[in-house]
């Protein structure tokens, strides 16, 4: 199984926090640092205040060199279609073809009424989420010297030249994700190249892969061209001290993060780990909650991931 290192930066971080993170990230031998595109703590004062995603994925795509870098979900709701494959097409020539897009249809509504976002009933959300992963791939995938042209309900797209390309052939891979059972697992066959089920059990990641898998057979694809992934929070410890400390660290309890997360000793995480894989993951997002705790990446670099790979 692949490791990522995942971080949720509107809980308080600053640049530099996550630049930390994502260079001990790199050096650890991890396969990606990504990072959640929200504009308010859910809990906590969240200070000094949110980092916009896109913004420090730029930075971070001059100041890393192999790692790849990415957002789990960049929602649809803050940013236009077109401006957005723009932003993400440069920062992936700016990382030398490093960068996946997580795109989601949003749901957090107090971040949106703090920044003045609007935030539609959830069907037209979904809608405007649909349409937005037509644009976007639609845009990357149009031949220089074409243009591009899209008549949805909610954006138009008329004679664009569809303009920059991502340096990676065929465009940023796209990651959707969620537990919805219909239109989710539908989009995800058609626009994504990952597949990806937060914080959720063992048995409900396989329902939903095994949903999305019918619904790549039903678009004639192969689900064996869909990636398939977890994500889990962290909290890993030598000893059962040393796992409380960390536990302690972010607020939460020993025993429920080892019922619902990737939690325990280093032996312990790695049968977690295990088993999601055996569901069919083949990848997991490692939600890490302490960014100063760069010691808690180094023990999953040398006692988890080698017994993984």
């Amino acid at each position: 199984m692949q490791l990522r290192i995942f971080t949720e930066p509107q809980q308080g971080a600053t640049y530099d926090d996550l630049l930390a993170v994502a260079r001990r990230t790199e050096e650890t031998g991890f396969d990606a640092f990504f990072r959640s595109d929200h504009y308010l703590a859910m809990g906590g004062d969240g200070l000094p205040g949110p980092t916009d995603a896109w913004v420090t994925l730029a930075g971070l795509a001059r100041e890393t060199s192999r790692i790849r870098l990415g957002t789990l979900m960049s929602a649809a709701t803050f940013r236009l279609p077109g401006p957005l494959a723009i932003a993400v097409a440069q920062v992936d020539r700016m990382s030398g073809g490093r960068v996946e897009l997580g795109l989601g249809s949003g749901w957090y509504e107090a971040e949106h009424t703090a920044y003045g976002i609007p935030f539609p009933e959830l069907g037209e959300r979904f809608d405007r989420f649909e349409e937005q992963l037509a644009v976007v791939t639609g845009l990357w995938s149009t031949p220089v010297g074409e243009t591009f042209d899209f008549a949805g309900e909610h954006y138009r797209v008329a004679g664009s030249p569809a303009l920059p390309k991502p340096a990676q052939d065929g465009g940023v891979p796209v990651l959707v994700g969620g537990r919805g059972r219909k239109r989710t697992p539908r989009l995800a066959a058609r626009y994504a190249a990952e597949f990806n089920v937060p914080f959720s059990s063992v048995e409900e990641n396989a329902r939903l892969f095994a949903g999305v898998r019918e619904a790549c057979e039903e678009a004639g694809r192969d689900p064996a061209s869909m990636v398939f992934s977890s994500a889990l929070v962290l909290c890993v410890g030598r000893d059962e001290a040393e796992l409380a400390r960390r536990a302690a660290a972010i607020g939460r309890e020993v025993d429920e993060l080892r019922e619902h997360g990737a939690a325990g000793t280093p032996a312990e995480v790695v049968d977690v780990l295990g088993r999601y894989a055996e569901a069919g993951a083949s990848r997991a997002y490692l939600q890490v909650l302490d960014l100063s705790d760069l010691d808690h990446l180094d023990l999953v670099a040398a006692e988890v991931a080698p017994q993984l790979a």
